[in-house]
């Protein structure tokens, strides 16, 4: 079993560590060094990727209500809300700024008050491996995996809610991250490191951890048999019933692709085996996952449902960031229900097994065939239940390679999505 590449219990310093395949010799056989990241009396730097998406907004808001303690290095942004990352650069004054879409820059750059903008990916990528203390990749999808790969080489600690470039591009990601550098901004996967944090020695012993149990508000088809999930219209998918996230997240949701595409991201995250992480529905989305001991001891994390406090865990690690969310209010009755997942209406998280099992390329197919047939569903050409069925159906047409470059990973990406138009009539 390998080191878990998220951050350990203890306070990050100047240590040099081995990255994860380091004892074979591998290409990743040597020392990489995770920098020290400020105290609470200290700013802290932070470069925010996707910053006029959900996770980039929102942790936007987290910076500016503690200006003593953090500023924005930099901002990056696909380009298609030109108005609100003008109105960002005016706020923040970054020391850079990138738009991949390279059509923006020169509007950009008459507003930016000075401030360098960079357009395309290389300009991307770039600002993602910029000097700073913390590099937030809130960008959506497979695109953001190669601003990962660079956050990672460039030795930023890395604050990741783009977990399609972990799911992707797992070996890569794993064997650049050195233990202690990926910090993870998913609500569940911060509730698991927690768990695992709160529970001292324990939390670091794999044998002591029984299971992950991820929870699933359901989303807002909770309770539907397979056959009432025909005649869903994307309005009625993109109504969330507890989380404000965007439209790609959103969808996921309703489908529970975004718990599969969860339970790979467990898988890599903290070295656990798929058998051993379990997916609980719990339509109150207070409680954001729990570890089970083999002792018999469960610890769970909870919270109202915000990204604001997992944003803010990752941007103040180890310390917590006061106010950054509302807390539970404990004086008022609270009923909180669990109930197991219907595999048969929602095959997503079954199919996610399989495929993270399967390994090597066949989660980026996964992705990639999910993020066409998204595409398919919005124009009307697919209906709901269609979307995992497309997808299924492009997995079991791939043959698997290792994914251990880009070009391996870039390459199932972009066969998937052809298929995945095929079967849609994209």
């Amino acid at each position: 079993m390998q080191t878990p590449i998220v951050a350990p219990i203890v306070a990050p310093g100047v240590t040099s560590v081995m990255a994860p395949d380091a004892a074979a010799g591998g290409p990743a056989a040597e020392a990489r060094t995770v920098p020290r990241l400020p105290g609470p009396g200290e700013p802290r730097s932070v470069v925010v990727l996707g910053s006029t998406g959900s996770v980039g907004t929102q942790a936007l808001e987290v910076i500016e209500r503690e200006p003593g303690r953090f500023r924005v290095a930099g901002l990056v942004a696909a380009g298609g809300r030109p108005d609100l990352l003008a109105r960002q650069i005016a706020r923040f004054r970054p020391e850079v700024v990138a738009v991949a879409d390279e059509a923006a820059v020169p509007a950009l750059r008459e507003v930016a008050g000075g401030v360098p903008v960079l357009g395309g990916p290389a300009g991307v990528e770039e600002v993602a491996a910029w000097p700073c203390d913390i590099v937030l990749n809130g960008i959506t999808g497979a695109v953001g995996l190669t601003s990962t790969l660079a956050a990672l080489s460039a030795g930023r600690v890395l604050a990741l809610a783009n977990k399609e470039s972990l799911i992707i591009g797992g070996p890569l990601v794993k064997r650049l991250a050195a233990p202690g550098q990926i910090l993870p901004v998913d609500s569940e996967h911060s509730a698991i490191a927690q768990c695992l944090w709160a529970a001292g020695p324990s939390g670091h012993d794999p044998a002591a951890v029984r299971r992950l149990v991820v929870t699933a508000s359901g989303g807002p088809f909770r309770g539907r048999a397979r056959a009432e999930l025909a005649g869903v219209t994307p309005e009625q998918a993109l109504r969330h019933p507890t989380w404000d996230m965007g439209p790609v997240i959103t969808l996921n949701s309703a489908t529970l692709v975004n718990k599969g595409l969860e339970v790979i991201e467990a898988n890599l995250l903290f070295d656990i085996p798929f058998d051993r992480i379990a997916v609980v529905v719990h339509p109150q989305s207070v409680i954001h996952s729990m570890v089970e001991f083999v002792d018999g001891s469960t610890v769970a994390q909870a919270s109202p449902p915000d990204m604001r406090l997992p944003i803010s865990l990752t941007l103040g690690w180890p310390f917590r960031v006061p106010g950054a969310a509302a807390p539970v209010d404990w004086t008022r009755a609270h009923t909180w229900t669990f109930e197991p997942l219907d595999d048969e209406a929602f095959p997503a998280v079954a199919l996610a097994r399989h495929v993270g099992g399967l390994g090597g390329t066949a989660p980026a197919v996964y992705n990639a065939a999910n993020e066409v047939c998204l595409d398919a569903f919005v124009a009307g050409r697919l209906p709901f239940p269609g979307i995992v069925d497309t997808v299924a159906a492009v997995v079991e047409r791939h043959r698997r390679t290792p994914a251990e470059t880009v070009e391996e990973v870039l390459a199932a990406d972009a066969w998937a999505r052809a298929r995945a138009r095929e079967l849609t009539g994209g």
